[in-house]
């Protein structure tokens, strides 16, 4: 049975994605920083257990966190087949770079570059000795062009870096199997991070011209597209789910 780890996997965008794990015939370990009702909700949803939806206590910006949870996962499964880097924190009082406290700025990068620096350095020699692998990280529209956006200066530079790293990545495993791609999310907010595509066409959405909310449905399609063993010509893709919405340039001048 194939293994994927999912970071924050068991509500907001990483539900939707376990579940299409799940449904798939994986196994999953999940990590939760401190809402474990929420790994209990999902089980007791997809009528499963731990030996199949399997969950640490971590928090993705401390390494020691970690190590940990990827050895539990890879002891518990005995493989790492895909990684999906679904945590990452956000800021949403929109300040200049100068109003930042270095607290606030150290919060960004490490929870959202850092974070896949120590995942990798754990999850790498699993997926080399496999000779097979597929990681998955999350950014923004248009991050690899890394553009400006204001009152997002901390989040935008963690995620463009975080594109770079993921390019690079690809390049480097390619040869042992091992894919390294991004997906952008476009405006997926409230109820619908959770929600299926079929939820989402439920809704009108005149700010978006396919004329529909966007989903967490939406996201894990396209994980898991990226996720399939055929996939391998896919690496180092920036992929953006946006419904043809250009949420960043709105986002960031406002």
């Amino acid at each position: 049975m194939k293994h994927a780890l999912i970071t924050a996997g068991s509500k907001g965008l990483g539900k939707q994605v376990t579940e299409a794990f799940i449904k798939k015939g994986y196994s999953v370990t999940v990590s939760y920083r401190s809402d474990y009702a929420s790994v209990l909700r999902l089980r007791e949803e997809l009528g499963i257990d731990e030996k199949q939806l399997f969950a640490v206590q971590a928090d993705v910006t401390n390494r020691e966190d970690v190590i940990s949870l990827v050895q539990q996962a890879n002891e518990t499964f005995g493989r790492l087949d895909v990684l999906v880097n679904n945590a990452g924190p956000y800021i949403f009082e929109r300040k200049k770079l100068y109003d930042y406290e270095p607290s606030e700025w150290h919060a960004m990068i490490e929870g959202n570059l850092s974070s896949m620096f120590y995942l990798l350095k754990e999850a790498l020699p699993i997926m080399r000795k496999q000779r097979y692998g597929r990681i998955i990280a999350y950014g923004f529209q248009d991050v690899g062009n890394a553009p400006a956006w204001l009152y997002r200066s901390a989040y935008g530079a963690a995620k463009a870096g975080l594109a770079s790293l993921i390019k690079s990545v690809a390049v480097e495993e390619a040869e042992y199997g091992i894919t390294a791609n991004m997906v952008c999310p476009g405006k997926i907010v409230g109820d619908m991070k959770e929600a299926s595509i079929e939820t989402g066409k439920m809704h009108q959405d005149d700010e978006t011209p396919i004329g529909r909310p966007g989903t967490g449905g939406d996201i894990a399609r396209t994980v898991m597209f990226l996720a399939d063993e055929h996939a391998d010509l896919v690496t180092g893709a920036i992929i953006e789910v946006t419904g043809g919405v250009d949420v960043l340039h709105q986002n960031r001048h406002e």
